[in-house]
C-alpha cells in the first residue's frame, strides 16, 4: 500500500485484511461465524440507531459565540455576562417540535431553540423556543398534550380529532394555538425566526439581590414565514429546506446571528403584576417591562459530523451556572426533572461525558462513579465518596442561590390567578396582528380544524370565540358552523362547554 494511504483497522486496532468478503468456509460459503470483523462490523450496524428523541425529534444545529455587548453585573453574577467584549464558545440545535425524525421542515410546529453556553463556571442551557409562550402550565398534562400531537395509536396516522380534542378542552393553550396558526408557525428557515425562554428565570447578583427575567433573542436576518401554501409546496420540494439553510448558510460565511435581549420583574413587581409572571401560557407586555439589551449571538461552524455533535447533543433547563437559577414556574419545575431524565434513557447515564455536551471551560468534579459508557478515568483512584480527607472536592459555599418564600399548603388545585386565559391571545388578535395576519391565521384554523369531528370543531371555535369574537365568528362562517351556536357555547363554562359537546 502507499505511504499516504491509512488502514482499515478493527474497533481496537487490528488491521484488516479484506473488506468486500466475508470468511466462508469453502466456495461459495456459508460464512464463518468465527470471521470476527464481519460480526464486528454488523453488532455496530445493528445498533447505530439510538433511541430518537420523544419531542424535538429533528433539528439542525451549529457552533458559534456569544458576546456581551451591554453591561447587566448589577443583576447577575455569572461570570460569562461579567464584562462588555467577553465572548463565551456556545452550540445552538434547532427543531420542530412534534414531528419524527423524518418529518418536513416546513411542518406548522413550534421550533425549537435550545442553546449551551460553555463557560468557565460550567455549561449553561437556554432551553426554549421561538414562542413566548406554551400550550400548557402543569407539567401532569405535558405527556398527554404530546400524545395527542403525535399518532393515532390504533391507525398510526396524524389525527385531527386528536389534535383538537385536547386542545379544546384546554382553554390555556389558545394564546400558543393563535401563535402555531399564524404564519409563525411556519418559519421560513432557522436563521429568520426568534427565539424566547418562555419561562421565567431568577437572575442572583454577589449581594445577593435577584430579580426575575425573561429572555428575548432577536434574529438579525429579519423575521420571515411562510404562508400554508408555500409550507406546503416546500414539504413536497425540499423536505428538508431549513437543514440545508443553515448548512449552507454558514458555508457560505454569512453567518446567523441574533441580538439576546431581557425583560426584569423585581419580586415586588411580580407581588403586584396583573398576570402570574410564571404562567408559561401568558407573556410580560414590553410596554411593562422593556426590552435590555445583553449580547449578541453569532454561529459559524457547522458540525463536522452530524450523530457526533447533533444527534448526540442534549440540552437540559437544569443546567445552570452561579448567577442563574429556577422560578416557581410549574412546567419549568417539570422539565428540571424531565430533561435530564430522558437523556439519561436516550444517550445512557454518562452523557454528560460526550465531546459535545462535556463542560469544556472547567473541569467536572464529583463523585459519580461506573455506569456504561463511562470513557473517562471514572476518577483514577481518587474518593468516591464526601466527606473525606484525601483532597477531593468541596462544595463552593458561596455558588448558592439567595432564598424566596413560599408558603400554602400541599395539594392537588387547579390554576386559580384571576386573569382569564382569553385576555391575551385577544389582544394579539386584535392589536398585534395584520389584517393580511389575521387573514392568514383564519384559513390555517380552518385548513386543519376542518379535519375533526364537527362537535370538536364547535368546542374549539368557542375557545377562539371566547378570545374575540370577531376570531371566533370568522372561524365559525370558514368551517361552516352555526355561529349563534358558537356564541352560545362560548358563554358556558369549560366544564359545561365540554358536556354539552360530548358525544
Amino acid at each position: 500500500m502507499a505511504k499516504d494511504e491509512k488502514t482499515l483497522t478493527a474497533n481496537f486496532g487490528a488491521p484488516v485484511d479484506d473488506d468486500q468478503n466475508s470468511l466462508n468456509a469453502g466456495d461459495p460459503g456459508p460464512v464463518l461465524i468465527q470471521d470476527v470483523h464481519l460480526v464486528e462490523k454488523l453488532a455496530h450496524f445493528d445498533r447505530e440507531r439510538i433511541p430518537e428523541r420523544v419531542v424535538h425529534a429533528k433539528g439542525a444545529a451549529a457552533h458559534g459565540y456569544f458576546e456581551v455587548t451591554h453591561d447587566v453585573t448589577k443583576y447577575t453574577k455569572a461570570k460569562f455576562l461579567s464584562e462588555v467584549g467577553k465572548r463565551t464558545e456556545l452550540f445552538i440545535r434547532f427543531s420542530t417540535v412534534g414531528g419524527e425524525k423524518g418529518s418536513a421542515d416546513a411542518e406548522r410546529d413550534p421550533r425549537g431553540f435550545a442553546t449551551k453556553f460553555y463557560t468557565e463556571e460550567g455549561n449553561y442551557d437556554m432551553v426554549g423556543n421561538n414562542t413566548p409562550v406554551f400550550f400548557i402550565r402543569d407539567p401532569l398534562k405535558f405527556p398527554d398534550f404530546i400524545h395527542t400531537q403525535k399518532r393515532n395509536p390504533a391507525t398510526n396516522l396524524k389525527d385531527p380529532d386528536m389534535f383538537w380534542d385536547f386542545l379544546s378542552l384546554t382553554p390555556e393553550s389558545i394564546h400558543q394555538v393563535t401563535i402555531l396558526f399564524s404564519d409563525r408557525g411556519t418559519p421560513k428557515t432557522y436563521r429568520h425566526m426568534n427565539g424566547y425562554s418562555s419561562h421565567t428565570f431568577k437572575w442572583y447578583n454577589d449581594k445577593d439581590r435577584y430579580v426575575w427575567i425573561n429572555y428575548q433573542i432577536e434574529t438579525e436576518q429579519g423575521i420571515q414565514n411562510l404562508t400554508r401554501q408555500e409550507a406546503a409546496r416546500m414539504k413536497s420540494e425540499d423536505p428538508d429546506h431549513a437543514t440545508r439553510d443553515l448548512y449552507q448558510a454558514i458555508e457560505r460565511r454569512e453567518y446567523p446571528a441574533w441580538r439576546v435581549y431581557v425583560q426584569i420583574m423585581t419580586p415586588e413587581q411580580a407581588e403586584e403584576y396583573c398576570f402570574d409572571p410564571f404562567d408559561i401560557t401568558k407573556v410580560w407586555f414590553h410596554g411593562d417591562f422593556p426590552l435590555i439589551p445583553v449580547g449578541c449571538i453569532v454561529l459559524d461552524r457547522k458540525p463536522e459530523n452530524y450523530f457526533t455533535e447533533v444527534e448526540q447533543a442534549a440540552f437540559s433547563p437544569a443546567n445552570f451556572v452561579p448567577g442563574i437559577a429556577a422560578s416557581p414556574d410549574k412546567m419549568l419545575q417539570g422539565r428540571l426533572f424531565s430533561y435530564h431524565d430522558t437523556h439519561r434513557h436516550r444517550l445512557g447515564p454518562n452523557y454528560h461525558l460526550l465531546p459535545v455536551n462535556r463542560a469544556k471551560a472547567c473541569p467536572a468534579q464529583n463523585y459519580q462513579r461506573d455506569g456504561s459508557m463511562r470513557f473517562d478515568a471514572n476518577g483514577g483512584g481518587g474518593p468516591n465518596y464526601y466527606p473525606n480527607s484525601f483532597s477531593g472536592p468541596v462544595p463552593d459555599t458561596t455558588a448558592g442561590e439567595p432564598p424566596f418564600e413560599v408558603s400554602g399548603k400541599v395539594s392537588r388545585k387547579p390554576y386559580t390567578h384571576p386573569n382569564d386565559d382569553f385576555f391575551q391571545p385577544g389582544e394579539l388578535y386584535r392589536r398585534v396582528m395584520t389584517d393580511e395576519d389575521r387573514d392568514h391565521l383564519i384559513g390555517n384554523i380552518v385548513d386543519h380544524l376542518g379535519n375533526a369531528k364537527k362537535r370538536i370543531q364547535m368546542r374549539q371555535t368557542a375557545v377562539f370565540y371566547k378570545a374575540d369574537s370577531d376570531y371566533g365568528s370568522r372561524v365559525a362562517k370558514g368551517l361552516g358552523l352555526d355561529t349563534n351556536e358558537v356564541e352560545r357555547l362560548a358563554e358556558m363554562s369549560h366544564q359545561e362547554r365540554a358536556r354539552a359537546t360530548e358525544q
